[in-house]
């Protein structure tokens, strides 16, 4: 019985770090998936590089008009590449480069003809 005694700490101690050691680790949601590291197949399926993209918008009440193009912020009036803001309504914007304009918009045609139409 003395003996059994000795060994009862040792086992307990056995047991608890095999508990721990079966744990599993959470997985931190805040994380992309696993798949979106996966590289693409082939270069088709690599997205081709369209242009500037308008991401977003704001027409302040005292006439302060901004744009974000590409991460950046540019006011009406700066250059993004070049070209300069000289439009800004609430879904796109006009960047001017000397006689060429280009109409940047948030929500592109593509996306709009994708979108299911409500039945009603």
């Amino acid at each position: 019985m003395d003996e059994t005694m000795n060994r009862l700490p040792l086992l307990c101690a056995c047991l608890l770090l095999s508990g721990a050691a079966a744990a599993q680790t959470l997985a931190d949601p805040t994380q992309p998936p696993p798949e979106s590291r996966l590289l693409p197949a082939s270069q088709a399926d690599v997205p081709a590089y369209q242009g500037p993209r308008l991401q977003s918008v704001l027409i302040g009440s005292h006439g302060r008009e901004v744009a974000v193009i590409d991460g950046q912020t540019i006011r009406k009036g700066e250059k993004f590449h070049g070209a300069t803001l000289v439009q800004v309504s609430k879904n796109s914007v006009v960047l001017q480069n000397g006689r060429s304009r280009q109409v940047l918009t948030l929500f592109p045609e593509d996306v709009k003809q994708a979108a299911p139409k409500a039945a009603y």
